[in-house]
């Protein structure tokens, strides 16, 4: 029975260590894709809102710098954040593969191994509660930080609202930062509302005049694959619960804006029988997600890169 306890319980471990994330409907489908210009393969500052390394661009038409050409701060310089793991687990899971792997070869079977084996495998599994234990603690601690009073919404209008030492690049030269107004702020909202309600009605036409042309490209081919699969997701009731600017910056005559927002919503898929498939018509979830804006000339802000958070 100790040695079920222990088998069920290390299988339990590595499945919340090496499962993927649940992939949400909702626009984008939980996905990170667009393009943020020079700082497309860096990660935005972290915020109060999103408080953790944005997850890398899995798409993207903006050209990868190479390291030898990458100017600091932009490109290549920071990719290597984006792939790297916390030290904490990937000392536990080397833990568990090697003794598993010495049982193996003493003769025990993978979770037999050495003298008071079991005992170290009890070590390994509360030293992974106490990480995840933690790291919920922390998030909690994070989110119930109070935005900052500033733009419309909850938005922080402070440019340097990122968190300290949350930088996205290399400690070379900056782009020229900008000034975000309330205005600007107002602005992200609405977008945020007029985007997943111009993907919940399959509207082309709207998602072309509110994104750039690269991100209805994506939301076509994902509107499109739900069409050949014969459902079709909703997301309504759209709240904005809070948000942060991350970054804001000016280059070749475009001005960008990375900001954190979490929001709540109603996320329903269907099928042609209008039979729910996943999601509830009357629960609604939450999500927190890296959005960045941009505009030519001081015109209206477009949609143009969307990114996860881990």
């Amino acid at each position: 029975m100790r040695r079920t306890g222990l088998i069920v319980a290390s299988a339990a471990v590595l499945a919340l260590s090496l499962a993927p994330g649940i992939a949400f409907a909702r626009a984008g489908g939980g996905g990170s894709f667009g393009s943020r210009g020079g700082m497309t393969y860096s990660a935005p500052p972290a915020t109060r809102t999103a408080p953790y390394a944005a997850a890398p661009m899995e798409r993207s038409m903006t050209p990868q710098q190479s390291p030898s050409t990458a100017s600091p701060g932009y490109g290549g310089a920071a990719a290597p954040a984006f792939g790297a793991r916390s030290g904490l687990m990937s000392g536990i899971m080397g833990g568990l593969i090697g003794a598993g792997i010495g049982g193996m070869l003493f003769g025990h079977g993978m979770f037999g191994g050495f003298s008071g084996i079991g005992s170290v495998f009890g070590l390994l599994i509360q030293l992974l509660l106490v990480f995840f234990i933690g790291r919920w603690v922390w998030r909690m601690f994070a989110s119930r930080q109070p935005a900052m009073a500033g733009g419309p919404g909850l938005f922080n209008r402070n440019a340097a609202g990122a968190m300290p030492n949350g930088g996205g690049g290399g400690g070379g030269p900056r782009p020229a930062q900008i000034t975000v107004t309330p205005a600007d702020f107002q602005a992200f909202e609405q977008l945020l509302k007029a985007v997943q309600a111009a993907w919940s009605s399959h509207d082309l036409a709207t998602l072309q005049r509110i994104a750039s042309p690269e991100m209805v490209s994506y939301f076509s081919e994902q509107l499109s694959d739900q069409a050949s699969r014969g459902v079709r997701n909703s997301v309504t009731a759209v709240n904005l619960d809070q948000g942060d600017l991350s970054q804001a910056w000016a280059e070749n005559g475009r001005e960008y804006a990375t900001v954190a927002m979490r929001f709540s919503m109603i996320d329903v898929t269907v099928d042609g029988a209008n039979r729910v498939v996943d999601g509830s018509p009357s629960e609604r979830v939450s999500a927190t997600e890296i959005w960045t804006f941009v505009r030519a000339n001081r015109g209206s802000w477009l949609l143009s890169a969307i990114q996860q958070t881990r």
